[in-house]
């Protein structure tokens, strides 16, 4: 629960891609860690996680399973689109935890 680092510069990265006339920030990741065992894509991030790039500044989600926009979605929504790119062996399971 203790962060050892400080933050890198995604965030300035982030926020200048965002902010930038026309720009968008694009968050790429791959859908699994852990070698597959685990999704990148999560309901609710573990008491004390670190957040590096807030939720407001990430436009668009990149995985091995397509993009989406996430700007100007409400929670919901963000929810149902995050599952489109989510590894299809956990979407089942991610659904039913945010409807939860």
């Amino acid at each position: 629960g203790r962060q050892v680092a400080g933050i890198g510069g995604q965030f300035d990265f982030v926020l200048g891609a965002s902010r930038a006339p026309g720009g968008v920030s694009i968050i790429a990741l791959p859908s699994t860690g852990r070698g597959g065992a685990v999704s990148r894509i999560v309901p609710r991030l573990a008491p004390g996680a670190a957040v590096t790039t807030p939720r407001y500044l990430v436009d668009w989600i990149v995985t091995e399973h397509g993009a989406v926009r996430l700007r100007g979605l409400g929670a919901k929504e963000r929810a149902a689109a995050l599952l489109t790119v989510a590894h299809p062996r956990f979407v089942e399971e991610l659904a039913r935890r945010a409807t939860s």
